[in-house]
């Protein structure tokens, strides 16, 4: 199985520091924020990672290389405009499955967790299996209900997508080439009750501020997160 981190947003909230650096290049205790990701999914046994980018993406492959020194094959989808989640992946559908029946992983390059993605299902039985967090105060109301390990966009409990989940290349079927967005996808997937989850209770930030880029970096060097 293959896995995809995205890392093609312009990164507006961070700025000034997005404005000579691409947000997965910011550093978190001497390290670039995706390099965190890169390791840990070569140790949770993906070493096929396809990287997105779009803002400043020349100076993520000059610093990250081939991938050869995180014991991973990297493969680079640029996008000459930032295409959201769902055109990105899409995009770059032919590096990450053969048959559309494939599933593959795909992490937001901007969320910093000691999730551990050897847990991921390696087969899914629909379309999509996300993690799903408490949700953070930047996002009170939560994005969708987790029952039973099935996730819903109804229902009065509802927790935050986390930005790491495994899909299937056929979700994406019929969709045009160009910008979209990943929700509308699922939402149609979970009508179908296609999306299975799972509540995830560790350590997850996603960083979109540079207050919360403090915050993590604080923790890491604190020791406070399992791994890291």
């Amino acid at each position: 199985m293959r896995a995809m981190i995205l890392a093609a947003g312009l990164g507006k909230r961070m700025r000034p520091l997005t404005l000579t650096t691409p947000k997965p290049l910011l550093l978190v205790a001497g390290k670039a924020l995706i390099e965190y990701h890169i390791e840990r999914l070569v140790t949770a046994g993906f070493s096929d990672i396809v990287i997105n980018h779009a803002w400043l993406g020349e100076q993520i492959e000059q610093a990250l290389g081939d991938g050869r020194r995180y014991g991973a094959r990297l493969h680079y989808s640029p996008e000459a405009d930032p295409l959201e989640t769902a055109g990105g992946i899409h995009k770059a559908l032919p590096r990450l499955c053969e048959r559309a029946d494939d599933c593959f992983v795909v992490v937001n390059g901007d969320v910093f967790t000691d999730y551990d993605f050897a847990d991921l299902p390696k087969q899914i039985m629909g379309q999509a299996h996300l993690v799903l967090v408490d949700n953070p105060q930047h996002n009170p109301t939560g994005d969708f209900s987790l029952q039973e390990a099935r996730v819903s966009d109804a229902g009065s409990s509802r927790l935050t997508f986390s930005g790491i989940s495994v899909l299937r290349g056929s979700l994406f079927a019929g969709l045009a080439p160009g910008a979209a967005a990943l929700a509308p996808l699922l939402r149609d997937a979970m009508a179908r009750q296609q999306v299975t989850g799972e509540h995830f209770s560790g350590y997850w930030s996603d960083i979109g501020t540079p207050e919360r880029l403090a915050e993590v970096e604080c923790a890491v060097q604190e020791q406070q997160i399992d791994g890291i």
